[in-house]
């Protein structure tokens, strides 16, 4: 099967990092975040990999430029400007037989790719998406006059559900994105749920982004402690 990632944005947010490199190839824990990503997939057997390319395309090019072990390795120019759905469309001439997954080139997890892949044939729907429960920044208190009625300390638990990526999408869903102003995230991905064509598979476990460089210290601290297995 199939695995598609989006590596062609500016990373605005980490730009003392993406003034010279794109943000899937930013540096955590010793390699870039995009080959923890694509390790991960491989793990479980998916190692046919088609890349979304962008903003500094040239240096994800150079990188991969040699054979990765036994990985078939997709380097594909989509437009420095274009938007996640436009992204995605431009490869519907990969994807337009069967099945496929796709994931952000900046977001790392422990997700069970098989069992996410089973969720999505047993449901039978255009789009699964990975659901997770990002970190509370901050912890929350109330305030009765000037004394602290209640405290408790951070915890995800009081977060709500946020779109983590690791989707597995059917080939028609490329249907719903026009061209490459497209967010996939807004249009596309509205429409297949006012179909009830978007379905979510929860999960629990480790889910991190790399959007701040507060979110690459605390991921390269995870990855360093090997607390989680990518």
């Amino acid at each position: 099967m199939k695995v598609v990632i989006l590596a062609g944005g500016f990373g605005t947010r980490l730009s003392e990092y993406t003034k010279t490199i794109p943000k899937p190839m930013v540096n955590v824990a010793g390699k870039p975040i995009l080959l923890h990503i694509m390790s991960h997939y491989a793990k479980y057997g998916f190692k046919d990999f088609y890349i979304a390319l962008g903003y500094k395309s040239q240096v994800i090019k150079k990188y991969f430029n040699k054979k990765f072990y036994d990985w078939n390795v997709n380097l594909i120019e989509t437009g420095k400007t274009t938007m996640t759905g436009g992204r995605l469309k431009r490869l519907k001439k990969y994807l337009d037989k069967e099945t496929f997954m796709l994931t952000y080139g900046d977001g790392a997890s422990d997700i069970n790719i098989k069992k996410l892949l089973r969720f999505h044939k047993k449901n039978k729907r255009m789009v699964t998406l990975t659901a997770v429960r990002p970190p509370a920044r901050f912890g929350a208190i109330k305030i009765k006059g000037n004394y602290v009625s209640y405290f408790k300390e951070k915890s995800k638990m009081d977060e709500g559900w946020i779109n983590g990526g690791f989707f597995v999408m059917e080939p028609k869903f490329l249907k719903l994105i026009k061209n490459d102003k497209t967010f996939l995230e807004r249009e596309p991905l509205e429409k297949a749920s006012k179909r009830s064509q978007l379905i979510a598979y929860k999960h629990e476990g480790f889910w991190q982004c790399l959007d701040t460089k507060r979110d690459k210290d605390k991921l390269e601290k995870i990855l360093k402690k090997k607390k989680y297995k990518l």
